[in-house]
């Protein structure tokens, strides 16, 4: 701009006419050359000083939005590390954690010396689980659990801790047997533990689905009891569903009793207890659950399988189905033929 200007003041001065062509012999033409050069001077340095201070003050604004911008980059690279940082503080505790969930639960290899063939698909969403089992030995008797607490994550794996202490002591310390009865003890103990007497002024709703089977080696028998959590028993290419009772362990002032059912077992019998995560999962060309239709005639597909080869379909199944959809809740499904017991 400044250039154009500097050229249309030369270009002016040069196309003023000659003073003796317009004002011949005259005292005010001899005059006027000089006074039309210092006019267009002034005016054309004029605007040019206009145009020096409106581009410096443009300068100035761009430079301090630069340099705000960089002071705001660098801020938000100083909060992107103290984020990382508390990230990765946060995963390594529950990393932890999880170590310490790992060593409370029984091992698959501690589970398959009461049952050769069986399996545990035991898949978190969050690192730890609200999902936990258990396996005990009592006499003739061999005591399965398998329980789906409320949420997930921390607060789900500190109510499956919880869980985990009140199976243990009712079943090796109070010495009860029946699955109804032990199940009415969990409730009352979560019921104790999360009384309204201990959280005044809140009301925490916190309870949990379970399944729990105790086979009796000597009689052939399964005996189950569940609340929320089905039993399923594949027989001769059939599936059979062990309903469980509509009430939740923790949230059942009444008392009111769980209902045991008894099974006598074959041989070639193989029993599914399973945790609703893996039939909530979203997912397929549709996006929606996984549901227990599918889930079941999964099972009748693959019962015959070796136990590895079931969890390993389990495992891929599932992956497949999600796609790119992430893990709606915590996975368990344990599935064991009763009377392979010992291991060879």
């Amino acid at each position: 701009m400044i250039l154009y200007l500097t050229y249309l003041h030369l270009h002016i001065i040069t196309r003023l006419p000659a003073v003796d062509n317009i004002f011949s012999g005259s005292i005010a033409g001899s005059s006027a050359s000089p006074f039309h050069f210092l006019l267009f001077s002034i005016v054309i340095i004029s605007v040019i000083f206009l145009l020096v201070i409106m581009q410096s003050r443009t300068l100035i604004r761009t430079r301090k939005l630069l340099k705000d911008k960089e002071q705001a980059l660098k801020l938000i690279e100083l909060q992107k590390g103290e984020l990382e940082l508390k990230d990765k503080d946060i995963t390594d505790s529950l990393i932890y954690a999880q170590r310490i969930q790992e060593a409370l639960l029984p091992s698959e290899e501690y589970f398959r010396k009461h049952f050769k063939d069986s399996f545990i698909l035991f898949k978190p969403k969050n690192i730890v689980s609200g999902d936990f089992y258990w396996i005990g030995e009592k006499g003739d008797k061999i005591f399965i659990v398998a329980a789906d607490c409320t949420g997930h994550g921390v607060p789900g794996a500190l109510m499956s801790m919880i869980g985990l202490e009140i199976v243990e002591k009712t079943i090796n310390e109070e010495n009860i047997s029946i699955p109804s009865e032990i199940l009415a003890v969990m409730n009352k103990g979560l019921e104790k533990t999360f009384s309204r007497e201990k959280n005044i002024g809140t009301i925490i709703r916190d309870g949990m689905d379970i399944g729990l089977c105790v086979i009796d080696r000597e009689r052939k028998k399964v005996e189950y009891a569940g609340a929320f959590f089905p039993l399923y028993l594949i027989r001769d290419g059939s599936l059979v569903e062990i309903m469980a009772d509509k009430i939740i362990i923790g949230m059942n002032p009444e008392g009111k009793r769980y209902t045991d059912h008894e099974i006598d077992l074959l041989e070639n019998d193989i029993f599914y207890i399973f945790s609703d995560g893996y039939v909530d999962q979203f997912g397929g060309t549709e996006n929606k659950k996984f549901m227990y239709r599918r889930f079941r005639y999964l099972l009748l597909t693959i019962h015959n399988f070796p136990v590895n080869d079931q969890k390993a379909i389990l495992d891929e199944n599932i992956k497949t189905w999600m796609g790119t959809n992430e893990q709606v809740d915590d996975m368990m499904v344990i599935g064991f033929r009763p009377l392979k017991t010992l291991a060879k």
